[in-house]
């Protein structure tokens, strides 16, 4: 027989435990190899969403940076021609146009350089070395360098063109 209180709970603790059924005794909780997959989906989720969720800033340097190389692809078109091609844009939408029997028609059988759709309305500032207020690719190897600039919801892309074929997106 127990002489103390501490004594007493210990010994009624064990006879409780003694008549529990088999498997009943274990603790609640979670096991290491649970929580690790409760963490791996967690982590696919927001990732998921971090790809869903587009950053303005992010899809307009990737704008930027795609029509830098349909602008290589345009100059080249042009010199392989020997027709000007001209970049024509507004706030929702932009193409290329080859001038053929004195007039611009677009070049929609190539599929690099047909129109596409801005993926939101972006504004575009054109600063010409020649002062032009068009961007036009001719037959020489030697075009005018120029600044375009790309701006939508306060974010801004420049994209670069040396005159000798070179165009590049800058932050």
């Amino acid at each position: 027989m127990p002489i103390s209180v501490t004594g007493r709970l210990i010994a009624d603790r064990l006879a409780r435990l003694r008549q529990r059924p088999a498997g009943a005794g274990h603790q609640r909780g979670f096991t290491l190899v649970e929580m690790m997959v409760a963490l791996l989906i967690a982590a696919i989720l927001a990732g998921s969403l971090m790809l869903a969720v587009p950053d303005r800033s992010r899809s307009l340097r990737f704008e930027a940076d795609r029509l830098a190389r349909l602008m290589a692809i345009a100059r080249e078109e042009a010199l392989l021609r020997g027709a000007p091609v001209r970049f024509e844009s507004n706030g929702e939408r932009y193409r290329f146009v080859v001038w053929l029997d004195r007039a611009w028609w677009p070049l929609s059988d190539d599929p690099a350089l047909r129109e596409r759709t801005w993926i939101a309305p972006t504004e575009l500032l054109l600063e010409r070395a020649d002062g032009q207020r068009v961007i036009e690719f001719g037959r020489e190897h030697v075009d005018a360098p120029f600044r375009l600039t790309l701006a939508r919801d306060g974010a801004r892309v420049t994209i670069v063109a040396n005159g000798l074929g070179a165009f590049m997106a800058s932050n």
